[in-house]
């Protein structure tokens, strides 16, 4: 194999493919990266036996061929090389080395015969769909923050995508709750998605995914089946196992009889829990949230370190109500809204409550009260 391919190209491939990488593993293969030289591109496969990435792109290649080598190795290098240097990545296919030039600077790395590398069994997708990349990125991004990290409720460990019934008709949701906080995200349903099973995908790929989203333009296809997801573009392919398992009916979870109104600027409300939350101790991080008349107060008391309070004039007109939250979930909540206005309903200091984005009901979030 001999290729010539731009620094950029190569460092954009190679970041796709370290993020898959597990940097401790026991199998040595699963370390390396699979590089396919053929016709005018290089093709590079990276692969943790859950989760597979593929990326394709154009290389001058002045002779075919294959080799594995270790990926977070390779990818610092490529880091460190000057910008606009073209590399050259060469192999005998006899030596187990693979050798990589870039100017004055030469490299030699170990390789691993690519028979050795897995490749992710193809699936029999039961539905394929396209979807403009900004959606696939509104509703990930905005569910993400509330993915369970407890390994024993592993079903709560990503994101639920499903096609769901709602107030209008049919939405394309995906929802992620840990207990104590849910976020549940609508988009119109793309055409060809009706069909689409329910499917958990897991936190790591949702992560790498977002590598996927980043261009406003891209039209991502999504195939789905009961056992694995797809997001492909023309020179970039995700594929994942997802999660075996049965998400909870989050639908018992979001109240419908809160009527407590609170509408409050949502920069400021996050920039004032993150203030008087600044002296609360680690353990609880609980803030108080007092409510009168057009007034909110917020504060923490916290006997070891200190206390805080801080008003911001909201609109509320229901009566005074005191309730509880930890304050890194409200923060995390407040972070997602796009409009100027968070919108809270509340039902007593006891039960959940619900957060939107103003009237838009395509987001929405519940989080559950504390004890101040």
């Amino acid at each position: 194999m001999k290729v010539s391919i731009e620094r950029s190209a190569l460092l954009k491939a190679m970041g796709r493919a370290q993020g898959v990488v597990e940097r401790r593993t026991t199998i040595p293969i699963l370390s390396n990266v699979l590089i396919e030289a053929e016709g005018a591109e290089i093709a590079f496969r990276a692969t943790d036996l859950d989760i597979e990435v593929l990326d394709r792109t154009p290389a001058v290649v002045e002779r075919a061929g294959a080799t594995t080598v270790g990926a977070h190795t390779l990818h610092e290098i490529v880091r460190k090389l000057p910008d606009g240097a073209m590399v050259e990545l060469q192999d005998d296919g006899t030596a187990g080395r693979l050798e990589v030039r870039a100017g004055r600077s030469q490299f030699s790395l170990a390789t691993l015969p690519k028979e050795d590398f897995p490749v992710m069994a193809s699936s029999e997708y039961s539905c394929t769909f396209t979807c403009p990349a900004p959606v696939l990125r509104r509703l990930f991004d905005k569910a993400k923050f509330a993915i369970s990290t407890e390994e024993t409720r592993y079903y709560l460990n990503g994101v639920y995508m499903h096609v769901a019934e709602a107030d209008g008709g049919r939405r394309l949701r995906c929802v992620a709750t840990d207990g104590h906080r849910l976020a549940r995200i609508d988009a119109e349903v793309p055409p060809g998605a009706e069909a689409a099973p329910g499917v958990i995908v897991p936190r790591k790929t949702v992560g790498e995914l977002r590598k996927l989203l980043d261009d406003d333009e891209a039209e991502i296809t999504v195939s789905v089946s009961e056992t694995k997801i797809r997001f492909a573009t023309p020179e970039v392919s995700l594929t994942s196992k997802v999660i075996d398992g049965s998400f909870p009916d989050y639908t018992r979870v979001i109240p419908q009889g809160n009527t407590k109104r609170l509408e409050v600027d949502a920069a400021e409300f996050a920039q004032a829990v993150d203030r008087v939350s600044t002296v609360s101790s680690e353990k609880s991080r609980a803030v108080k949230l007092s409510l009168e008349e057009d007034r909110l107060t917020l504060s923490v008391n916290a006997p070891d370190s200190g206390a805080a309070t801080e008003e911001l004039a909201v609109a509320y007109a229901d009566e005074p109500l005191d309730i509880g939250f930890n304050a890194k979930y409200l923060q995390e909540i407040a972070s997602q809204i796009d409009r100027e206005n968070a919108v809270f309903m509340f039902n007593s200091m006891n039960d959940p409550t619900l957060v939107r984005e103003g009237d838009d009901e395509s987001a929405v979030y519940v989080v559950m009260p504390m004890r101040v």
